[in-house]
Order: C-alpha cells, then structure tokens, then sequence
C-alpha cells in the first residue's frame, strides 16, 4: 500500500469514527478524498484554514486549523505568518482577515457568503446617524461589511460586545446593526434602548430617555426562535438545558438558561453536567458538539440552517486552494480605517 493509499485510508477511518454517528458512511468515504487532497495542499502552500462554528462537521473537524466564533477567529487571523489564509466563514469575517493581514492573500471558498445583518446597514448609514447623533460613539458588531467597520469607532463580537460599551464610559452609545444584540446589551448593561428608523436614521421613539441606540437588523437565523420554541422544549424533555445566542430575540433570551457566543455556549455544554441541551442557534453546531461530547444530546428541535454559512463546501474549499478562487480584497482606505476599530474590539477579549 503506498503512502497516499494509507494516508487516505486512515484519513476515512477517522472521520468514520468521529462522524459516523452524524453522517452515512458512505458520504465520509467520499469526503474523505477531498479532505484527504485538502491537507495534503494546504502544508505544500503553507496555508491556514479558519473555520467557525457553524461549519458542517465534515470540514468542520477534519481539514480545519483554528475553529471558533468571530472573536477567537479575529484572534487567529491577526496572529497567522501563513498564506494564504482560506477563511470558512461568511464574506464579513473573510474580509476581517484581510484587513488584519493586507500583505497576505485571503481566500473565500463561496460564491457569495453574504449576511443578514451585514447587509442591513451601509456606510452612508453610518455617517447619518452621526449627522443625528454628534459626538455619540458608535460601535459595530463584526457581523459588518468593511466599509461600515471603516465609519465607526469599535467593532465588537457577541463575546465582548457588554464589556466594549461599558468601556466607552458614555451616556449614550450607537450600537449596530443587530437590533435583539443591542437589547440584550443594554439588558446586561442597565441601559434603556432606542431603535433608529432605518428611514430616517432618527429615534423611531419619542422619548430622549435612553442610553443605547439600536439599529433595526435582525440575523435571519436567529429571529426564528421564539419562547414557544423553549416552551415546547422543556414540555417535551423536562430536564433540557436551553442555550441561545444573544442575536436571538430579547425574550427568548429571557426564559433560556443560559446566554452567549458560539464557543461560550460549545464551552458550557462541555463543562455541563446536564446531559440534553437545545441550542438555539445555527443547528450544524449541534452536530460539532455532538462529534467531540458523545455522551451529550442535542435536543433535534432545531432545523435552522444559516443559508450563507451553508454556501462553505470541501469542495469549494479544495478549489480555493488549488486555483486562489475567491479572493478578498478590501481597498487601503476603506482597511486602514476599519483597522482601527478592529484593533480596539482586539483589545477587549
């Protein structure tokens, strides 16, 4: 047997191991020569693969080098010395990489990768509601595009985002775009809350009452989970533990257990001594948990899939390799000043 065959071969049975209670077997076997091809061209490059947490478990846990939500994968992307870096996450983080590493080469394997909530606010947004707000920070969740990144003052992750407005020391702060993230900030935080009209970039409330001003994004993930869902749940299975993210709607976020980013919620399950858990995000993390904690159960109550984060394939992430599809390019203006409000949100991890 040559040194391939047996790379190849052992490459199957892992994943076969590791996946098989997740994925037919006969789809791993497949996979598995792209997996197989994937990591033997990523050492001849020299290549990084970033993948966040709401990768499909075949690549998930098989070709990738750092896995994680967008903080941990922000981290990494500002720490590599690799090239090129092939980012398995949507447009936003890709572009996130390339401005923390202009000289190297940030590849996406999608056609589009796009966001809900990145595409719910534009720059000239950014710039009327600093018409309307003089002197009020602003701050962008990193589910932005780089261009709003490059209008605001510092950008935050669902991790850090409580500690970042808090920091600000203002008595009022504009926080974008999400508009459930910023509730459930304001909630952690003590403060009262506006939404700005995406019309007119102005209060959509009268009272001048409020220390945060939202924005009226919504993840279309996210915005699917209700308090029935979490009703249904614990009706069904009494001793279930419910986790959601904070993008999800403020009173979901109310009546579940426990609230956080991708990897503080991967963190809890695996510190937890429960053994059933619904999470109420993107459902392919489910499978990731389930992969590396055998002995915990993913409540199948989830069926939301993040259509965008869907788009990342091993096959278009070997084509990324082979060929430098997909290259992100971000212009110097746009990343010199979207650098500045990355290295803050760097500063508060």
């Amino acid at each position: 047997m040559g040194l391939e065959t047996k790379t190849l071969k052992q490459t199957t049975e892992k994943m076969i191991e590791q996946l098989g209670h997740l994925v037919p077997e006969f789809e791993l076997k497949k996979k598995a020569e792209l997996v197989h091809e994937i990591n033997e061209l990523k050492k001849e490059r020299g290549a990084i693969i970033l993948g966040h947490n709401y990768m499909e478990p075949a690549l998930y846990h098989t070709v990738t080098d750092v896995v994680g939500d967008s903080l941990q994968l922000a981290q990494a992307a500002a720490d590599t010395d690799c090239d090129p870096i092939i980012f398995c996450g949507v447009r936003f983080m890709a572009e996130t990489a390339k401005i923390l590493n202009p000289e190297r080469t940030v590849l996406l394997p999608a056609k589009v990768a796009g966001c809900s909530l990145a595409e719910s606010i534009t720059a000239e947004d950014v710039r009327k509601l600093r018409e309307n707000y003089p002197g009020v920070p602003i701050v962008a969740y990193v589910n932005t595009y780089a261009d709003v990144k490059a209008e605001v003052d510092v950008c935050c992750t669902s991790s850090n985002a409580a500690k970042i407005v808090e920091a600000l020391d203002s008595d009022v702060v504009i926080f974008l775009p999400d508009e459930y993230l910023a509730k459930n900030v304001a909630a952690e935080t003590g403060k009262k809350i506006i939404v700005a009209s995406q019309k007119d970039h102005g209060p959509s409330a009268g009272s001048k009452d409020f220390a945060v001003i939202g924005w009226a994004g919504k993840c279309e993930v996210h915005d699917q989970f209700t308090v029935e869902d979490v009703e249904a749940a614990r009706k069904q299975f009494p001793n279930v533990q419910v986790l959601a993210h904070p993008e999800c709607p403020p009173e979901v976020v109310e009546v579940a257990d426990f609230t956080g980013s991708t990897s503080k919620m991967i963190d809890k399950v695996k510190s937890s001594s429960a053994s059933k858990f619904l999470l109420l995000t993107e459902c392919a993390m489910g499978d990731n948990i389930v992969a590396e904690n055998p002995d915990k159960e993913m409540v199948r109550m989830c069926s939301v899939r993040c259509p965008h984060m869907n788009e990342i394939t091993l096959e278009d992430t070997l084509n990324a390799l082979k060929n430098n599809e997909r290259i992100i390019d971000v212009p110097k203006e746009v990343r010199d000043k979207a650098r500045k409000s990355l290295e803050k949100m760097l500063e508060y991890v």
